[in-house]
């Protein structure tokens, strides 16, 4: 073989160093790290291509996994997904008390609330409602004084509901005479009509333009004016007064007061009771 000028021929590796070669070839290769979400504090909502990782998966091979949350539907999470991030359900405070209602003299709300004191994580719980709201009337003013009779709402319900009223009224003893007052509805809302609950039947009679008959029994009768509040005495004539039905916030209006009745015969249509 011809050899090129000045390069000498390569020597055979001494013994040691061939024998260290031929040892590191045959030598097992080293198993893959093992890196995981916690070794790089990866924990991400819904699916995110970022949130990546390598690693052991769930089917036993090795490679590309995730530490998202999508991870545990696609089934490419890894191996330690579930003890990095664990799943963390949302925590509230208990609810505060009622506040007072929100305006006096007339129909509005009162509130209650209670604040996060652990948001979800991980696709944990969602948090609830932190905010909740009931039906209040308030017949005094900031001042202290009692609201005038006009401008308090008048709170109604049906009056098939006086059958049973009374008889636990008459039950003490203490039954005073009530009265029945005529009101002309001038303006009703669209959520009267839209209800249909069982409960809220009764709201369908309530119809703009019609003449409707209110009583005022002794259950609702205040102990001093001997009056139901909301009954519009005191009110100048064709004055608009308000009113609510009761078990529907959104079925509400205007009337006017007609006449008051002092012996009472309402219909058995269109009559109603002051709450």
């Amino acid at each position: 073989m011809p050899r090129c000028p000045g390069r000498a021929a390569p020597l055979p590796p001494p013994p040691l160093l061939h024998f260290l070669l031929l040892l590191l070839l045959l030598l097992p290769a080293p198993s893959p790290a093992a890196a995981g979400c916690a070794a790089l504090g990866l924990c991400c909502p819904g699916r995110a291509p970022s949130c990546r990782s390598t690693g052991w998966r769930p089917d036993g091979s090795y490679g590309p996994c995730y530490c998202d949350q999508a991870c545990e539907h696609t089934l490419d999470c890894c191996h330690d997904y579930s003890q990095a991030c664990p799943v963390i359900p949302c925590v509230v405070s208990q609810w505060s008390g009622w506040s007072g209602c929100a305006e006096p003299c007339k129909t509005t709300y009162r509130v209650r609330r209670r604040h996060v004191i652990q948001e979800p994580r991980n696709g944990g719980e969602p948090c609830p409602a932190l905010e909740e709201r009931a039906g209040c009337v308030e017949y005094w003013t900031e001042q202290g004084a009692e609201c005038k009779q006009s401008l308090i709402p008048a709170l109604i319900t049906t009056g098939g509901f006086g059958k049973a009223r009374k008889k636990r009224a008459a039950a003490d003893g203490s039954e005073r005479v009530g009265y029945c007052v005529e009101f002309q509805l001038v303006a009703i809302t669209q959520g009267c009509l839209h209800s249909h609950h069982s409960y809220t039947h009764w709201m369908q009679y309530l119809r703009e333009g019609h003449t409707v008959c209110v009583e005022c029994q002794h259950p609702a009768l205040d102990s001093e004016s001997l009056h139901c509040y909301g009954d519009g005495s005191g009110s100048q004539r064709n004055q608009l007064l308000h009113w609510q039905a009761v078990g529907n916030p959104r079925c509400s209006g205007t009337w006017k007061r007609i006449r008051q009745l002092d012996t009472c015969s309402c219909p058995s249509v269109h009559s109603f009771l002051f709450i």
